[in-house]
């Protein structure tokens, strides 16, 4: 008896969960993108910190980045780094990355192929400057590169930046540091974890753009 009870329990569930961008290929584009550029501005957004995944000929890496643009109609999105980070010199020797997105609430996983370009003191990279406030340029006013070993535990900043005791203009100095990174959407992968069945669709976006359905 407990045995039929919990069987019409899982039914309950299933038949409530009608999504539009279950089996819809226009709906799982627009909800795709409708997560991305909400991440932007909300801190609390799940796919705000994707991981980047890149590589030289000899190592595969991976870290945490914040999103900071998406550009829906012209397929890309892009982060800030710091150009004396190991990464610089990765996507110098091969631009060819990955990204991967994914939220617990939404049950909705995206991995990303994509081609990484870095911009260094150019228009794209002042623009993103320009729109970080000054206390978020502490990052990039350590005095030695992210990364480089170090005798004893340090954020790598003197006292007044590690303090935030610094004008705006003072933080200008890390602008010699920073760098964005674009990434060029190759292709999305999308994956929707459902009770009643997961769901599983890639678009190519090299050419004309081209929906494929895949075995989750």
């Amino acid at each position: 008896m407990g045995y039929i009870q919990f069987n019409k329990k899982i039914k309950k569930i299933v038949s409530v969960e009608k999504i539009s961008y279950y089996e819809n290929f226009n709906e799982i584009e627009k909800k795709l993108w409708s997560l991305l550029e909400r991440a932007v501005n909300d801190r609390n957004s799940e796919f705000r910190t994707p991981v980047f995944i890149c590589g030289d000929k000899n190592n595969l890496d991976g870290r945490v980045v914040v999103l900071r643009k998406v550009d829906a109609q012209n397929n890309f999105i892009q982060f800030h780094s710091d150009i004396r980070s190991t990464k610089i010199s990765m996507i110098k020797d091969n631009p060819n990355c990955s990204l991967l997105f994914y939220g617990k609430k939404e049950k909705i996983q995206l991995r990303m192929k994509i081609n990484s370009e870095i911009h260094y003191k150019n228009e794209i990279a002042k623009e993103s400057w320009n729109k970080t406030g000054h206390i978020s340029r502490k990052c990039y006013l350590v005095t030695i590169g992210p990364g480089t070993k170090s005798e004893k535990p340090t954020s790598g900043l003197n006292d007044k930046f590690d303090n935030f005791d610094f004008t705006k203009e003072e933080s200008e100095q890390g602008y010699k540091n920073f760098c964005v990174i674009r990434c060029s959407i190759r292709s999305i992968e999308w994956l929707y974890l459902a009770a009643k069945g997961h769901r599983r669709a890639i678009i190519d976006l090299t050419g004309a753009k081209k929906f494929s359905w895949l075995i989750p």
